[in-house]
């Protein structure tokens, strides 16, 4: 017979439930509402402008939102769910590597940022570990916005306040040197004349002569690149200015046996300056050149496409603008990753005899066009530079 003690009903208390059946007990009793719940937490997250991606403690993906595809360049499949996610991403290591650390790390990244090189993009996430009632990890949710118009703009930024404090000394020291070197051009070519007899004079001569001249050569290229870039925008065909940019290399730089290859979309036209257009390729054209070495190969492609504005510039409804790529690739030696983000900068150069001003300055007209540039290279397998320019330039000069 029980000795539970009766209530004053008459009828005996229920015991207390376990935990297990408690948790049970709570899930039977949302099953009703959870479908609707479940739902309208899916199309939240399907309208997010920002990427989600949820995976589950065994590794299987159990949320992926069409932004995240997006920012990924990948294209949803129906069986994505439920599959590890090492399949669904496993065209991109970089995000997997972060994803396997969601279980291992004991800090995760409240604000990081991730740089995928092949599709020129950086992406700025959170990671968080998902977890149940009892606080038992359960899965893993990486939130995650694609960074790159703002870290082109902040770096455009960046260097538009490099080049105004730098132009201003340039400037200076440019004018006060071009002086002086016309100076001893004139003086050693008089002298050659007078001792025309003497070799070792006329050598020593001939080596003031070409330094002069490739001090002066610095000058001019110093001026031209503190002075403001003033367009004279007209309806360019582009393929026009991609031939005439390789005759113009083809004179600075000895192209020797390296095959071009140039594939321009039909009837491509953009509103630009065509002079300063030509100048852009004709020297990311003879670097390529120089870095072949008079063999391989480099393949010059151009072709139309409509970006999609960032609501984060433009608004809740962003315009969609036509843009024009313009791709430079060789299969040269390629560059070491830590020269890739020192390229642009004024000064800087590789070669022995360079000035470092040639890409700062094909940096500067690109900008004036409200257009980017990009570089990515391999070492061994090669270099490629992206022109990305609006079809329609809304600027008149660069400031």
């Amino acid at each position: 017979m029980s000795n539970t003690p009766k209530r004053s009903d008459g009828r005996r208390p229920r015991r207390p439930m376990s935990p297990l059946r408690a948790r049970s007990a709570r899930r039977s009793a949302a099953r009703p509402h959870a479908a609707p719940h479940d739902r309208f937490f899916r199309q939240i997250v399907g309208s997010m402008r920002n990427g989600v991606i949820a995976i589950h403690r065994d590794g299987t993906v159990a949320l992926m939102n069409d932004e995240a595809y997006r920012i990924f360049g990948l294209t949803r499949k129906a069986g994505d769910l439920g599959r590890p996610f090492s399949d669904v991403l496993r065209k991109r290591p970089a995000i997997i590597r972060v994803l396997s650390g969601a279980f291992e790390l004991s800090h995760l990244p409240n604000r990081a940022e991730l740089r995928m090189r092949d599709l020129d993009r950086v992406v700025g996430y959170t990671l968080s570990q998902v977890m149940d009632d009892d606080g038992t990890s359960i899965g893993a949710a990486m939130f995650f916005k694609d960074l790159t118009l703002v870290e082109q703009r902040e770096e455009s930024e960046r260097l538009r306040n490099r080049l105004a404090s730098l132009g201003e000394m340039a400037a200076g020291i440019a004018h006060e040197l071009k002086n002086p070197l016309a100076g001893i051009e004139v003086m050693a070519g008089l002298l050659r004349r007078q001792v025309p007899d003497s070799k070792d004079a006329q050598s020593l001569l001939a080596d003031i002569l070409s330094e002069a001249k490739l001090a002066n050569k610095i000058v001019v290229e110093m001026l031209e690149f503190v002075r403001p870039v003033r367009l004279q925008v007209e309806r360019t065909d582009v393929a026009g200015v991609l031939q005439q940019a390789v005759s113009m290399a083809e004179s600075k730089t000895s192209r020797g046996n390296v095959l071009v290859d140039i594939d321009v979309e039909p009837k491509l036209a953009i509103e630009c300056d065509d002079h300063q257009l030509s100048q852009v390729f004709t020297n990311l054209i003879a670097n390529a050149f120089e870095a072949l070495e008079g063999k391989g190969r480099l393949g010059i492609t151009a072709v139309s496409k409509i970006v999609e504005g960032d609501p984060a510039f433009a608004g809740a409804a962003p315009t969609p603008t036509p843009m024009i790529i313009i791709d430079v690739a060789d299969d040269g030696p390629g560059l070491k990753v830590e020269l890739i983000d020192k390229i642009f900068d004024p000064f800087f150069t590789t070669k022995p005899q360079g000035s470092g001003l040639g890409l700062a300055i094909v940096r500067k007209i690109v900008d004036a066009h409200d257009g980017r540039i990009d570089v990515s290279s391999t070492p061994g397998v090669g270099t490629r530079f992206r022109v990305t320019l609006p079809v329609s330039s809304a600027s008149g000069w660069f400031k």
